[in-house]
């Protein structure tokens, strides 16, 4: 290298005075160090973090812990965040040099409080999304109870009116059978008197007046009818009830287990019946099922809102069909009515929740919605979908055994 060579190059090396005056131009603090930690220098940026006019470099050594020296020493490199008693956040890094004169160590004070206050805000603002979703979440969970008592207060009407009809004719043919049991002990407590004379037949005319006044050939005739209808009317009762069982039965643990849909569906259809015979004509057309994995009372659920909502499309009079199959490894189950349709604006958002176009005061809306939540849990699907001049089909299809489930 040449003389001239050798000069510029020693003239291109900054000095200490041209690092102190790039130093005071930053924005961020900086204090240089010794390896000792005795402060050297510190810019403008950095003395104004300290209210310290008469030994500012000592003052920002304070703020350090005291293992940040040593620390960076070791490691090459050191860094935490400090919070000043004004609330200033400061991100801290220190940088170690080794040299033989004992090295130094550079330490930046990068002021953060901005950047902190903006987690700050978004922690609170979280917390608080939080706990609306903790409301939203409790609110939604008390309008679908609102919603399931609604339908329970209707399922109860209907089950009282159901069961009504065989109580009030098996109370009516009780009181006949009380008339005709006084008449029957009458005419044999004139039968003992006449054994007990030494004539019997003496007493055959009062016999005769007393079976033609109590009409015993009509009684003897009509008892074992009286006694069928009664039987009969029982036997609704019991079957009402046992459908009702079956409807909303839920095992212990709440578990999957595998069931028949049909019976489901009976079930579902019994106890709606009283909503539905007034104006509709059913019609099933049951495929062969095998049992499918399920949680049998929320799927009865499904078909009796979708039931009644195909009930609610029709005006006067139609026919609701109720069709079964198999495709592969999943079931399927059409529920069509033959009422208005649903106008193809609102076809999608059907299944939103709280949507109706029902009047206020109807019902919440969320039949629907929870008919699909309650079919997306058992990995199926809810479709629906408008058939020309025959109302609305919704179809539903459930895989024959849940992923990850044994066999129930």
């Amino acid at each position: 290298m040449s003389p001239s060579s050798a000069a510029c190059a020693a003239d291109d090396i900054p000095t200490f005075a041209d690092l102190k005056a790039l130093a005071e131009l930053m924005d961020d603090g900086y204090l240089l160090c010794r390896g000792d930690a005795r402060p050297l220098h510190a810019n403008a940026a950095a003395r104004a973090l300290v209210n310290d006019e008469a030994d500012p470099l000592a003052a920002l050594s304070r703020l350090l812990p005291a293992d940040a020296i040593r620390t960076a020493h070791e490691t090459g490199r050191w860094n935490t965040d400090l919070t000043l008693d004004d609330g200033l956040v400061l991100q801290v890094r220190a940088y170690f040099h080794d040299s033989p004169g004992g090295g130094y160590c550079m330490v930046v004070f990068h002021d953060v409080s901005e950047a902190h206050a903006r987690q700050q805000e978004l922690q609170r603002r979280h917390a608080q999304l939080r706990q609306t979703l903790v409301r939203l979440a409790g609110a939604q969970e008390q309008l679908v109870q609102s919603e399931k008592m609604a339908s329970i207060g209707q399922l109860a009407a209907g089950v009282a009116h159901e069961i009504n009809n065989p109580i009030g004719y098996v109370h009516s043919n009780l009181g006949s059978l009380q008339e005709y049991l006084h008449s029957l002990f009458s005419l044999i407590e004139v039968y003992e008197r006449a054994l007990r004379l030494p004539d019997p037949k003496a007493m055959l005319p009062e016999i005769e007046d007393l079976r033609a006044r109590a009409d015993i050939d009509f009684i003897t005739g009509d008892l074992p009818q009286l006694m069928s209808e009664s039987r009969e009317g029982i036997e609704r009762v019991t079957a009402i009830v046992r459908n009702l069982k079956d409807f909303s039965y839920s095992g212990r643990d709440d578990s999957w287990k595998s069931a028949d849909l049909h019976a489901g569906l009976d079930s579902t259809i019994n106890i709606i019946w009283n909503e539905l015979k007034y104006k509709v004509t059913l019609e099933k057309h049951y495929g062969k099922l095998p049992l499918v994995q399920c949680r049998p009372s929320e799927l009865n659920q499904v078909f009796m809102n979708i039931l009644l909502n195909a009930s609610h499309a029709i005006d006067e009079r139609g026919t609701i069909h109720v069709t079964t199959g198999v495709d592969g490894d999943e079931v399927w189950v059409e529920i069509q009515d033959s009422g208005h349709g649903i106008p193809e604006e609102i076809l999608q958002r059907i299944f939103d929740p709280f949507f109706t176009t029902k009047p206020v005061g109807s019902g919440t809306g969320l039949g629907l919605s929870i008919s699909y939540g309650i079919v997306k849990k058992h990995n199926g699907r809810i479709e629906v979908r408008n058939v020309p001049d025959a109302g609305a089909c919704f179809r539903i299809t459930l895989p024959i055994r849940q992923p990850g489930l044994d066999a129930a």
